[in-house]
């Protein structure tokens, strides 16, 4: 029931525009992105997710000097507080994985001296750190919980390269290295997604950059937002060949049930990203000796357009890319994460420089109003 005849709902905010930014624009009905005004197609093809964390968190490309200076910041913060690695140590082993990442970056607060400082400079630097901080995290979360030694990052190399080294305990080669660092570009930054509102909504109460990265943290987990990557990939295993893709897209269709990886709430062509993530799971497969996953994928894609034509989305190829890395299947949301955080930080930094309270109205449709109230002895 409304009290405002004129108001209209969006289910879902659908439609709604709820703010402003200069970070990302999509173009949904072109099937385009753009980082600060760079389409990633440019990014993906000539750039890396270090120089891609500055465009997001300064606006601009970095200089040489400005170059140099920042990889040595993201290099010197890669490192866990010993606190943190201690009560990573603790998790239960069968315990979630996105729900020890949540955990972890809350405990990453407890111990950042910049913690509560909300200053600029404060919040860049922290920013940074998280940065550096999670791709390290996941390492360590899924070496503990393997029972295995963990790997302290090295003093040089880029995110993605000492990520795969401390899964792994070796160094990647270099077509795996550009596999993953295109994935960290391509995934880097998306608008107004879930996370990011959610994210931006904790930072609109003033609370610390910490708090709103666990509140993106937290709404990335779901099935219906980062975790459709691993979704995607328990669907390839679950067809296991060929002959497999028939039955069942006819049976989930039947059913009323999601095929994963296909359909987008702002994608009316094809994901932009899609066309970079299938060229890399294609030539990782090669590489790897397996494109068993990749094939399964490309004739799914195929059987869907006649069956029921969606576009694919982001998690559709990204999760046969990451598969050929050697990445768990239940890790796979962990390294949206760590993709997604330039993304989610510098949105926190663009809603503190010009911050209003997020607050929308809502529709009430509960009981007719005026209730009247009857004593418990006489109900």
């Amino acid at each position: 029931m409304s009290t405002d005849k004129t108001s209209e709902t969006h289910k879902g905010l659908q439609g709604v525009v709820a703010g402003t930014t200069a970070i990302s624009y999509i173009d949904g009905e072109g099937g385009k992105l753009f980082y600060r005004g760079f389409s990633i197609d440019e990014l993906v093809q000539h750039s890396n997710f270090e120089e891609v964390i500055f465009l997001l968190f300064f606006g601009r490309l970095p200089n040489p000097k400005e170059w140099a200076s920042w990889q040595g910041e993201i290099s010197k913060e890669r490192n866990l507080p010993k606190q943190v690695i201690d009560a990573i140590s603790t998790f239960p082993k069968a315990i979630i994985p996105m729900a020890a990442l949540r955990t972890a970056v809350s405990l990453l607060g407890l111990y950042d001296k910049d913690a509560e400082d909300n200053s600029p400079g404060a919040n860049l630097r922290k920013g940074a750190r998280l940065v550096a901080q999670m791709p390290t995290v996941v390492a360590a979360i899924e070496r503990t919980r393997r029972g295995k030694e963990l790997i302290p990052p090295l003093n040089k190399g880029s995110l993605a390269e000492n990520f795969l080294y401390m899964l792994h305990g070796e160094s990647p080669d270099a077509e795996s290295l550009r596999g993953l660092d295109a994935y960290f570009v391509l995934l880097a930054e998306h608008s107004y997604n879930a996370s990011t509102f959610a994210a931006r909504t904790t930072a609109a109460t003033l609370s610390d950059i910490y708090s709103a990265i666990v509140s993106a943290v937290g709404t990335l987990k779901g099935d219906l937002h980062g975790s459709a990557n691993q979704r995607t990939m328990e669907m390839l295993l679950e067809i296991k060949d060929l002959p497999g893709i028939v039955p069942y897209v006819r049976e989930r269709l039947a059913r009323k049930q999601k095929i994963m990886g296909f359909g987008h709430r702002v994608y009316k062509a094809d994901d932009p990203r899609a066309q970079y993530l299938r060229e890399w799971a294609q030539r990782l497969g090669k590489k790897n000796g397996s494109i068993q996953w990749f094939q399964i994928a490309e004739e799914l894609r195929q059987v869907m357009k006649k069956e029921k034509p969606l576009p694919v989305n982001v998690d559709f190829y990204s999760a046969p890319l990451l598969y050929y890395l050697g990445i768990p299947v239940d890790l796979f949301t962990l390294l949206f994460a760590c993709a997604r955080t330039p993304g989610w930080v510098a949105h926190v930094l663009e809603q503190y420089s010009d911050n209003r309270l997020i607050r929308p109205d809502a529709e009430y449709c509960g009981p007719s109003l005026n209730q009247t109230y009857i004593p418990l002895e006489k109900r």
